[in-house]
């Protein structure tokens, strides 16, 4: 296979979400694979420093605020990467809140804001960027679901139901845009620290049970998700659709470890 099929010169990515924990890696990744990457989030001061990095890599970006849960500012998003570059080619969807506690106390104020932000929050970009996309016949979107959407993980009911939908999504979608050139596949990671997890699982009991079920006995490296990222932004991916990737040290193949 040619290495030219996952070089992603001359392409424009949006990565929402991409300025901290996952979505920064894969922001990072996709850029260091050729492309010119835009990563947008809520907070101003991590999309400059994003895109101080990006441009040290030698790519164009934007900086550029948004929050998925107000459809104005991902359409404002859209509409300043299409006036910067005119055109986008990718789209990762990264951002994301999670929510711990009991499922029979969890208060319905709490879940919808879970389900606002990873759920219809992935639908409102996706509808935006998608769209543009279409019209010029090319597209690669990315999803990040969780391996929550395929295993129960304790008391945190809202985020697995909302990642769960997120990857049910990615395959309606995927479905709808295949024969519009356009490419929607997910990735569900595994055990990761970052600032949205790490009190959960760095030092604890629910750590260590987590490193007792990943055969690797270890946490992952956030850039160790862009690779599977760049895959599927990149040609070589140009036959899958409606995927959900698991890049989990081999938890979902485990079983009994020792």
């Amino acid at each position: 296979m040619s290495q030219g099929l996952f070089d992603l010169s001359g392409r424009v990515a949006v990565v929402i979400g991409g300025t901290t924990g996952l979505g920064q890696a894969i922001a990072l990744g996709l850029a260091q694979a050729g492309a010119d990457v835009v990563a947008s989030s809520r907070r101003l001061e991590q999309v400059e420093r994003m895109a101080q990095e990006i441009e040290a890599l030698g790519r164009r970006t934007l900086s550029m605020v948004s929050d998925v849960v107000e459809r104005t500012t991902v359409q404002a998003l859209h509409d300043a990467v299409m006036k910067e570059f005119g055109k986008v080619d990718i789209l990762v969807n990264a951002a994301g809140i999670t929510f711990k506690g009991p499922a029979l106390e969890l208060d319905e104020g709490d879940w919808q804001r879970v389900m606002d932000t990873n759920l219809t929050g992935t639908l409102r970009a996706c509808q935006i960027f998608a769209a543009t996309m279409v019209e010029a016949g090319y597209g690669r979107i990315v999803n990040v679901s969780s391996l929550s959407a395929l295993v129960s993980f304790h008391e945190v009911a809202a985020y697995s139901a909302s990642k769960a939908a997120v990857a049910s999504l990615t395959r309606s979608l995927a479905v709808e845009l295949a024969r519009k050139g356009v490419n929607v596949n997910a990735i569900a990671p595994g055990i990761f620290p970052t600032p949205l997890n790490a009190s959960f699982i760095q030092g604890t009991p629910r750590g260590k049970e987590l490193l007792l079920r990943t055969p690797m006995g270890r946490f992952g490296r956030a850039e160790e998700v862009a690779g599977a990222a760049v895959f599927l932004a990149s040609d070589a991916a140009s036959f899958v659709t409606g995927q959900q990737i698991a890049v989990d040290g081999g938890f979902l193949a485990s079983g009994v470890n020792r």
